[in-house]
């Protein structure tokens, strides 16, 4: 960390080891809001693009000839047969599914629902037999595919939980990057590359590899302050990999004449306090949510290059 006076202003640190400290005892547990439970937006909209089709689908429901109905209703709406995978909970299309093994030899069969033309219709009858949704319908279980879809959907979507603590940092930080711009006339660029800074900037921001994305950049007079930004619940070998690389990524940039803040945040450090503080005293910044609300994100844009 490069120890100036705001710490002394802002927090009431005397040096680099009180910043630390303070850092740790500020860790918030949860960030969660009411975005991080179900995106609505996103379930509601993905059973409207198949609510016609579930709605066909809706006469298998209670049949005791299941198979030869879905047969029988394939040929006339072949469309329908795209939906198997969703009614499973899946959002896969292509299956490879192990039917029969010994000593010598595993036995596979292939079921592409995104194959062109669609997937032959005695396969698809298979799938949905072997996977045991045609008996979920036979057995009148369910009463509206519609309804059961929508919650097939909010299964799925609550499997997108554990990278919305890091898109609800993204989001409370761009608060404080966004006022910060606007009341200090700068710029900046949320998930920005290389080709978006220079495109926007005319600035030619060297990467060390083509895919490389940063959560925000911040444009002072041609200086770039490059953010990254996470939170981690839960400590695992996964903050410890973070951590080292972005002290290489510190040092990356600032040979290339950057200045590189790292906002993270989440009680897997408090497990995890090793790293952590590895890189605390290699880099020039980092910073908790805490101290970006005292100021200092602020101050180390505006007082810094």
């Amino acid at each position: 960390m490069k120890y100036e006076r705001m710490f002394k202003d802002v927090i009431g640190c005397s040096n680099a080891a009180e910043v630390f400290e303070y850092l740790m005892r500020t860790l918030k547990e949860k960030i969660t809001g009411w975005d991080y439970f179900v995106n609505w937006r996103k379930v509601l909209g993905n059973a409207r693009e198949v609510e016609i089709d579930l709605n066909i689908l809706n006469y298998l429901i209670g049949k005791e000839d299941i198979e030869n109905e879905f047969s029988l209703l394939l040929e006339k709406h072949p469309s329908v047969g795209r939906l198997v995978p969703v009614l499973i909970a899946c959002r896969e299309k292509k299956f490879e599914i192990l039917t029969g093994y010994g000593k010598e030899r595993f036995v596979y069969e292939t079921f592409d629902f995104a194959a062109p033309g669609g997937l032959d219709k005695k396969k698809v009858v298979e799938f949905a037999r072997s996977a045991g949704f045609l008996e979920l319908l036979s057995s009148k279980r369910v009463k509206s595919l519609v309804d059961y879809v929508i919650g097939v959907e909010v299964g799925l979507d609550s499997n997108g939980r554990k990278n919305r603590g890091g898109k609800a940092m993204e989001g409370i930080v761009e608060f404080f990057v966004r006022d910060i711009c606007a009341r200090t006339d700068l710029d900046y660029l949320a998930d920005a590359s290389a080709k978006s800074i220079m495109e926007k900037w005319g600035i030619r921001l060297k990467v060390d590899k083509s895919s490389r994305r940063v959560d925000f950049a911040i444009n002072k007079r041609g200086h770039l302050f490059l953010i990254e930004t996470n939170f981690y619940g839960g400590g695992g070998s996964k903050l410890k990999s973070t951590a080292g690389e972005y002290k290489a990524m510190f040092d990356f940039w600032k040979e290339d004449g950057h200045d590189f803040i790292w906002i993270t945040d989440g009680h897997g450090w408090v497990s995890t306090r090793r790293p952590l503080e590895e890189t605390f005293n290699h880099i020039d910044w980092i910073l908790n949510i805490e101290m970006v609300t005292k100021g200092l994100l602020e101050a180390v844009v505006v007082g810094g290059s």
